[in-house]
């Protein structure tokens, strides 16, 4: 049974990048929403807390991490889970997001989202592990798929099974990464709709948007390219599975004019009022 809702869209966001500080401390800008990097903000002080200050008197923020490391098998960082409630209860944000992977073992930091195992055990470990997390922020959770470039012999579920299920029993939130399920259907050969199709509606607040590498036999998610057109298509069918959700688009590198990033989330406004459209014709 679902006890977390998910809150109402709150529109079209961006990430919240160095090189796009000076654009939303100016005039403002057409996005509804933006998203920070949670860790680059975990620190005792000075310009980067001076500027997040600033602008999320402008604009709503939300919070995306890269490190809580949720399967990690050494259990939970007490240390950096207090370092992130202080700074959920400094930007009191729309909602705190992670990865449903771990990044490393006995305190060292890989900086890699590494993909699970999909089985029981995992499973478990990891529902336990959202449940102490939830506890102690004291809020819901997100999570979001990661890409991935290998399978585990052992796993006895698919991923989308295995993430339904992980929301379901830790009655936890998604986020949604559209790329990150071209990304894992082309390197494993299974279909991005059968895995969309999978997910529960219900459990999904947010959507990422990003550009990734195609290496011919392979794609590595990068975050470094424009949106490609099979994953626009893939957004589509989401946003019919969905309806409307909270929606961002993610660049981490070459990064580009804010212009440039703020035409392809007009793309995704464009598609998300089309499907609205043709649904209620």
């Amino acid at each position: 049974m679902t006890l977390t809702i998910r809150k109402p869209s709150p529109g079209f966001g961006l990430g919240l990048r160095t090189e796009h500080y000076t654009d939303f401390l100016g005039e403002p800008q057409p996005v509804d929403w933006l998203e920070i990097i949670s860790e680059n903000f975990m620190v005792p002080g000075g310009k980067p807390l001076a500027v997040l200050d600033q602008i999320r008197e402008r604009y709503p923020i939300a919070m995306h991490g890269v490190s809580m490391s949720l399967g990690a098998a050494d259990g939970l960082d007490r240390d950096y889970l207090a370092a992130l409630k202080k700074l959920v209860q400094r930007v009191n944000p729309l909602w705190v997001s992670d990865h449903l992977c771990w990044t490393g073992i006995h305190g060292i930091n890989t900086h890699d989202l590494l993909p699970l195992p999909y089985h029981e055990q995992a499973l478990r470990h990891v529902v336990q592990q959202i449940r102490q997390v939830q506890d102690i922020l004291e809020r819901p959770l997100l999570i979001e798929n990661v890409s991935s470039y290998v399978n585990f012999t052992d796993s006895t579920l698919n991923e989308w099974d295995f993430l339904r299920a992980v929301c379901e029993e830790a009655d936890c939130l998604l986020l949604l990464d559209v790329n990150n399920i071209y990304v894992s259907s082309f390197n494993h050969g299974f279909d991005p709709l059968t895995y969309l199709r999978a997910i529960p509606p219900q459990r999904v607040q947010q959507i990422h948007l990003a550009g990734h590498t195609n290496n011919g036999d392979h794609i590595i998610d990068t975050h470094d390219h424009p949106v490609v057109d099979p994953v626009w298509e893939l957004y589509t069918a989401a946003c019919d599975h969905i309806g409307p959700v909270a929606t961002m688009i993610e660049r981490d590198d070459h990064i580009p004019p804010l212009a440039e990033v703020l035409a392809e989330l007009d793309h995704a406004r464009r598609i998300t009022a089309a499907v609205h459209a043709r649904q209620v014709a």
